[in-house]
C-alpha cells in the first residue's frame, strides 16, 4: 500500500504540532463562548479527535455524515447521509473538516448549520488546498495549504482507503487513472 504513496508532504510530528496550535487557537478565540464542534465524518475523524483533545475550553461535540465526491470526481451536489443531533441555537459553531477543495461540502454545511440557527458558524479544516480559480468559502482555521493534488492520509481517502495512515501523502496517480478492479 505505501508503494502507492509518490511522496510523504506532511509528516506525523508536523501534523501533531499544527494540530495543537490550531486547538490553542480556537481555545483561545472561544474562551467565554458556547462552542459547538461539528466534526464531518468520515474523512475528518482522525484530525477532529486530535483537535478537540487540543482544545482546553467546554465544548459540544456532534458528527455529521457527508459527501461531495464519487472517487476522485467532486459532485455539484452535496450528500448529507446523517445530521446532526445537537441543538445548535444560539451557539458558536465550529465546522470541522479533513480538506477544502472545490468548496461544496463546506458551504452547504454553514448555510444547514445557519439555518439551524446557530449564533456564528467558522469552518476548520486540516487542508486548504490551493486552486486558481476563487472559491466561494476560505477556511476560518487552516492547517496547512497544499498544492492540487490527490491527498491521502490522517483521514483522507481514496475510495475508503488510506485513512489508517499516520501522515499525509501524495497519492499516484496510477492508483486512482484506471478503472477498479
Amino acid at each position: 500500500m505505501l508503494d502507492d504513496i509518490d511522496e510523504e508532504l506532511i509528516s506525523v510530528e508536523q501534523i501533531a504540532q499544527r494540530v495543537a496550535e490550531l486547538g490553542a487557537r480556537i481555545s483561545d478565540d472561544y474562551r467565554e463562548r458556547h462552542l459547538t464542534i461539528i466534526i464531518v465524518s468520515n474523512g475528518a475523524v482522525i484530525f477532529g479527535a486530535d483537535l478537540v483533545r487540543q482544545i482546553t475550553i467546554p465544548l459540544q461535540l456532534d458528527t455529521i455524515s457527508a459527501s461531495s465526491y464519487s472517487g476522485t470526481v467532486s459532485r455539484e451536489n452535496l450528500d448529507i447521509r446523517s445530521r446532526c443531533k445537537l441543538d445548535v441555537r444560539g451557539r458558536d459553531v465550529v465546522i470541522v473538516d479533513d480538506i477544502l477543495d472545490t468548496g461544496v461540502t463546506l458551504e452547504n454545511l454553514v448555510q444547514a448549520v445557519r439555518d439551524q440557527g446557530a449564533h456564528d458558524v467558522k469552518t476548520c479544516v486540516l487542508l486548504d488546498k490551493q486552486h486558481d480559480q476563487e472559491r466561494g468559502l476560505e477556511a476560518d482555521y487552516a492547517g496547512f495549504h497544499i498544492r492540487d493534488e490527490w491527498v491521502v492520509g490522517y483521514g483522507l481517502d481514496y475510495n475508503e482507503r488510506y485513512r489508517h495512515l499516520g501522515f499525509v501523502g501524495v497519492l499516484s496517480p496510477a492508483c486512482y487513472a484506471t478503472p477498479e478492479a
